[in-house]
């Protein structure tokens, strides 16, 4: 199984989809939550949900659903990257809810030759996350520095 792309094998346009999903629990979210010290009711208290939020149940905490993305985009973008060089943006475009599975994909955008390290070059992604019904969640763009293929594999 691969893990990760040199910069040749990245193909502007080409859409990369991680599997498998994740189907997010509740004792994912308030984990995650505990850990990071984020203790809105929002996330964590249900009754709180149910009667102040117009969703009427609890939301997952979205750098949760960021996190989950990000993790499943290694084998596929950033399993050999050298650095991780900017996130450009973060969008949470639709609530996640406990039960719902989280799929994703990369799309390569652009991706540039180093002018200062001539083994490595840098690739532009956008990932997005969409629950189980196709609907996108959450958007982001980054650059990776991934280095070339060695000499002796090249070709």
């Amino acid at each position: 199984m691969q893990f990760g792309r040199y910069f040749e094998e990245f193909e502007i346009g080409a859409v990369y989809k991680h599997w498998p999903g994740k189907t997010v629990t509740e004792y994912d979210d308030h984990l995650f939550c505990l850990i990071t010290m984020n203790h809105h009711p929002l996330h964590l208290d249900a009754h709180y949900a149910e009667t102040s939020t117009e969703f009427k149940k609890n939301v997952v905490v979205g750098n949760y659903i960021y996190s989950l993305l990000l993790g499943m985009s290694v084998p596929d973008v950033s399993g050999k990257a050298i650095a991780n060089l900017e996130v450009e943006s973060l969008r949470h475009v639709a609530p996640t809810f406990h039960g719902d599975t989280i799929y994703g994909e990369t799309t390569v955008l652009d991706k540039t030759e180093s002018r200062s390290k001539p083994d490595r070059g840098v690739v532009y992604v956008e990932t997005r996350g969409l629950n189980q019904d196709g609907t996108v969640v959450c958007v982001f763009r980054r650059k990776v520095m991934v280095p070339k293929k060695p000499a002796e594999t090249a070709g």
